[in-house]
């Protein structure tokens, strides 16, 4: 009995110190909602560039302005519902949204993601776009696997497999905008729905 005891008293305190060192309420519905988010963009995007530009997106058109506003909308979208389903995950849980090891989180994540950015900013004002798809794969991947040491940890496998979709994307750079979809779409669809089945689903 009293073995029993220990034992549990060793996982409570395991638990604790998991939960202090890791921000582990990121919610799995919001990964699907961001997969549903970038499909619905991606279509968006395809419809545009097929209607009105013959397929050709030209770096000075109005067109691939609108996709770039498109782009920015799937982020905004993608990153206001995570905020708020996880602010309410974390609620249920009685964690604090804002603390330590959620802005560690945060920085670790943006870090990568903000370097990538302009990197492809960069590259996108030489004239140099064909490999735009791939750098946001990767660099979005190694941000997941950044972020992950202060989360979750499941979320840095997704980041591999964006990182090797984004190298695959860079080989193949004629594939670009059914890989960005395989990965952005897709894979988050999968991977939320994993989560959810894994963790949301538990939670009373």
């Amino acid at each position: 009995m009293e073995s029993k005891d220990y034992l549990k008293d060793i996982s409570e305190i395991k638990h604790l110190m998991n939960k202090s060192s890791r921000f582990i309420s990121l919610s799995g519905l919001s990964g699907i909602l961001a997969g549903i988010y970038a499909l619905i963009g991606a279509g968006f995007a395809y419809w545009l560039v097929k209607t009105y530009s013959n397929g050709t997106l030209l770096l000075d058109g109005t067109i691939f302005k609108l996709v770039l506003i498109d782009l920015f909308l799937v982020a905004f979208f993608s990153i206001v519902t995570a905020i708020i389903l996880t602010t309410r995950k974390a609620k249920k849980q009685g964690e604090k949204i804002w603390d330590g090891t959620s802005k560690r989180l945060v920085v670790n994540f943006l870090i990568p993601l903000l370097v990538g950015g302009l990197y492809i900013l960069i590259i996108l004002g030489q004239q140099k776009y064909g490999q735009t798809g791939a750098l946001m794969l990767i660099f979005y991947g190694l941000a997941l696997i950044n972020a992950s040491k202060y989360s979750i940890g499941d979320i840095r496998y997704l980041g591999f497999i964006e990182i090797i979709i984004g190298l695959i994307c860079a080989l193949f750079p004629g594939y670009g905008f059914w890989l960005w979809i395989l990965g952005f779409g897709i894979m988050h669809i999968v991977y939320g729905t994993w989560m959810y089945l894994k963790y949301d689903r538990k939670q009373p």
